[in-house]
């Protein structure tokens, strides 16, 4: 299941920081608090990179859900999402399944953390200062995207269960993100939401560093 997210990471963080810039620009104006503004665009980059990362996301979950088959005997990506494709469709009931979730996901990670970056980077030592430019930099890259992920990972959790396989009996547990979030809640607690283990990862793999 890793072919999927390397084939799209690259132009994932394209769209990302791209479509930022571009949302923070629309959304400048002086009647609005660069915080509020900056905050907004860090939301609808997230959602333009949802809308990107879905259907990968729903394969890769496909794929490293079925640890009973050995890898060599898995079939590839294009196989799955064409099957997929010709079964169900391309919209939100398969390639698209989970998409709610999906745009929950990076739309609060991004919101918070172009947020938080972008609004405490003034606090950042003058550039003059190299090194304490570059460690400050790194610093509060790695605070935002751990502050970022700790509010991130219900959403995951809930959007991993969704585009999990289809049962055998064809009726899905796990349908929509807020059911999902609440069912899992009930039925394992809530360190099944915010596993610690989960968040340590998580909050290394998504620190981004602005230079």
């Amino acid at each position: 299941g890793i072919l999927p997210p390397l084939i799209v990471e690259t132009p994932k963080t394209a769209v990302k920081f791209f479509t930022f810039e571009q949302y923070n620009t629309t959304f400048k104006s002086p009647h609005l608090d660069p915080a509020i503004s900056i905050s907004l665009a860090g939301l609808c980059s997230g959602f333009t990179e949802a809308l990107l990362l879905c259907p990968f996301e729903g394969v890769r979950v496909h794929l490293q859900s079925e640890r009973h088959i050995i890898i060599k005997l898995q079939r590839s990506i294009a196989a799955i999402a064409r099957d997929i494709i010709r079964t169900e469709g391309i919209g939100i009931n398969w390639l698209y399944f989970g998409l709610t979730a999906t745009l929950a996901r990076h739309g609060t990670w991004n919101m918070i953390y172009f947020g938080l970056y972008y609004n405490m980077k003034p606090w950042i030592p003058d550039a003059r200062e190299p090194t304490k430019n570059l460690v400050a930099r790194i610093g509060l890259g790695f605070i935002a995207g751990t502050i970022a992920s700790v509010a991130n990972i219900p959403c995951d959790v809930a959007k991993s269960r969704i585009q999990g396989p289809r049962p055998s009996t064809g009726v899905r547990k796990y349908k929509g993100l807020m059911q999902s979030m609440i069912l899992v809640y009930k039925q394992e607690g809530f360190v099944f939401l915010s596993p610690s283990n989960f968040l340590t990862m998580k909050a290394i793999k998504r620190n981004e560093v602005l230079v």
